[in-house]
């Protein structure tokens, strides 16, 4: 829209410029404009045939438009070829021109118009970046910018903090800041398109903070620019200030819109509690539920939280699902370990409907609840398999310590592909959860000569290999590991966390966190937990323990004090015999606490929900989970 503002600005400014012989081409041109504004483009083209001899640069220039809108090939290089120099000079038929190429993605014809132009304006960089961005192209517009002779106005500005959001590398936020802090000292609020841009990029360069100073700048009650914050939040992993976002837009009665509501089902979907879910669905208005994209969005939440049963009725209830339906229901399925529900459901999607993601949902599927023969039945049918359709597959072999066949199907990839670092640590991980030191040794070395540039991969990798030699006892060759990691990559570890709700509050716990009010509560009831454990017979793994233990430490106080066995004990301070204790974390659950939890369940006749970054482990009152022991 704002590009139509400037071009229309520029056009005012040439009106003036029309002598008395030039008005029967002026007269042509507004009667093309009519006929756009009218969408009647090819009667556009039919004027310009009958009076292409004195068509002066505005009629031109409204051709070009009507050849863009039907993408006439053809048109446009006839025109292009009969210009004078002179109109082909001309800035309007220039940028028409290039926003022409732009459309028909030939990018280095587009570059090549705008090298050939002198004197450039805003309104042409402007329409040349966004058309950048949308093929893809960001870093081009930032080596333009670097080469701009003129200031660029706010519609540029905008454009190009999209460029830096889109790219997020090192350059795009050293640039994206430096003209942010040119621009600080204007009154932004007036100017709200620019000033979601901004917040749009910090929030892509995880600078939060300085994208929540910059919308406190906001004093309109626009809601584009609260969706942007919704969005940032989300993506940044943080999606409580989303609920919280929402209450300020509550508390200031903004409308909320369907798309607000998707980010905050999103944000649910990340917190994955079933109290938050259900507050967050008793305030959706009841037209919203007629929205395909949210109903399937509830599918997502509800399975990410452990409700099947919540996510299969809305499913059932949308009439002609899509595949982005049928592949979110599936994968809702797989994560709690109903593979065969996953599988039935793969077989009523019509041919034409499956896709890749289709494909992966189900595998996966078959992966988390060991359906080795059905995932072989699917992987077999599928004509084009991609890298992430193989890398599942491989996944559900090594679940089943099937490395043969796995590392088959990677050597089979490797062909006709490069290596792939994922199908890599997908075997890997396999390799930990058998205690095959020898064989996960190979595999790192490997990975090491393939994939040097790698760095979170082999932290993750190295990380895996430490974890294996801890589980065999051989805590010597664990600590070497560490170390070299520390040497070679820094001590750049991703710390664990878990989430409890508790009497209507999200509570955050990280390991041997005594930062709670009720803190003395908590580890005086863990003692107790420990007390009953032992007594049912369990013994504390520790091979799950990845340091060494200080003087002052035992295996039972440091696999006691993980987040989610404190979340679980804040849960029985807390409420008085709670039914069901829900707990979401950033990580795999570790065995110890897996076992751990099995029993607590039994003990004390709670349900325990656990969703870690893999799967959802639902421990019933029988001491069973739902992975039954496959995670």
């Amino acid at each position: 829209m704002f590009s139509t503002i400037q071009h229309l600005l520029l056009i005012c400014r040439h009106i003036n410029r029309f002598s008395s012989s030039s008005s029967s081409s002026m007269k042509l041109g507004l009667a093309m404009k009519q006929l756009i504004d009218s969408k009647q483009y090819e009667k556009v083209l039919k004027l310009y045939a009958e009076n292409c001899k004195s068509c002066n640069h505005f009629s031109i220039d409204m051709t070009l438009k009507a050849c863009i809108k039907l993408n006439d090939d053809q048109h446009v290089k006839t025109i292009e070829k009969n210009l004078t120099k002179e109109l082909l000079n001309n800035p309007f038929v220039q940028t028409s021109l290039l926003q022409f190429y732009i459309q028909r993605a030939d990018i280095d014809q587009a570059l090549n118009i705008c090298s050939r132009i002198d004197k450039k304006s805003n309104y042409l960089y402007t329409v040349l970046f966004k058309g950048l961005i949308a093929h893809n192209k960001s870093e081009n517009v930032l080596d333009l910018y670097d080469k701009m002779t003129i200031k660029p106005d706010d519609f540029t500005l905008t454009v190009i903090f999209n460029a830096c959001t889109q790219l997020a590398n090192e350059r795009a936020k050293i640039i994206g800041n430096k003209l942010l802090n040119q621009i600080l000292n204007k009154d932004l609020t007036n100017n709200v398109i620019l000033l979601t841009s901004a917040i749009n990029m910090l929030m892509n360069f995880g600078e939060v903070k300085d994208a929540e100073r910059l919308f406190q700048l906001n004093k309109s009650k626009d809601t584009i620019i609260y969706g942007t914050m919704m969005k940032g939040y989300n993506n940044n992993d943080q999606p409580l200030r989303s609920l919280q976002l929402f209450q300020q837009m509550k508390n200031e009665k903004i409308k909320l819109d369907e798309i607000k509501f998707l980010l905050l089902i999103n944000a649910c979907s990340q917190i994955g509690i079933l109290s938050i879910c259900q507050q967050l669905v008793d305030q959706i208005p009841s037209h919203c539920f007629n929205n395909i994209q949210i109903n399937t969005s509830l599918i997502d939440m509800w399975g990410k939280a452990g409700s099947v049963k919540n996510a299969q009725h809305i499913f059932e209830s949308i009439k002609n699902p899509d595949i982005i339906s049928y592949n979110t229901m599936i994968n809702a399925y797989g994560l709690n370990f109903m593979g065969l529900e996953a599988v039935r459901l793969y077989e009523r999607i019509p041919n034409h409907l499956h896709s890749e993601i289709s494909y992966i949902c189900v595998l996966n599927a078959c992966s988390h609840s060991g359906l080795v023969h059905q995932a072989y039945q699917i992987f077999n049918q599928i004509p084009n398999k991609t890298e992430r359709i193989i890398t599942t597959m491989v996944d559900c072999l090594s679940r089943l310590f099937l490395f043969d066949e796995a590392q088959k199907l990677i050597d089979e990839y490797e062909k006709t592909n490069l290596p792939s670092v994922f199908m890599y640590m997908t075997i890997l991980s396999g390799v930990r959860n058998h205690r095959n030191s020898v064989l996960s040794e190979k595999i790192y070395e490997k990975m090491k000569v393939l994939f040097p540039n790698e760095k979170d991969r082999m932290i993750s990798g190295s990380i895996l290999l430490g974890n294996i030699y801890n589980s065999l006892g051989d805590s010597n060759r664990a600590e070497e590991i560490r170390s070299n990691r520390r040497k070679n990559f820094g001590n750049e570890l991703k710390p664990g966390l878990s989430w409890t709700e508790v009497n209507g509050e999200i509570v955050e716990f990280k390991a041997h966190d005594r930062s709670h009010p009720r803190s003395k509560e908590i580890y005086e009831e863990l003692n107790k937990i420990s007390s009953e454990l032992i007594a049912y017979g369990h013994e504390y793994d520790a091979t799950w323990i990845t340091r060494s233990l200080r003087e002052d430490e035992t295996v039972e106080s440091v696999l006691c004090g993980h987040s989610e066995k404190l979340a679980i004990a804040l849960n029985f301070v807390a409420r008085t015999n709670p039914a069901l204790i829900q707990i979401t974390e950033n990580l795999r659950v570790c065995g110890d606490c897996h076992n751990a939890t099995k029993l607590i369940a039994k003990i004390r006749k709670c349900q325990i929900i656990v969703r870690d970054s893999n799967c959802i482990h639902h421990f019933h009152t029988n001491g069973q989970c739902s992975c039954q022991d496959h995670f």
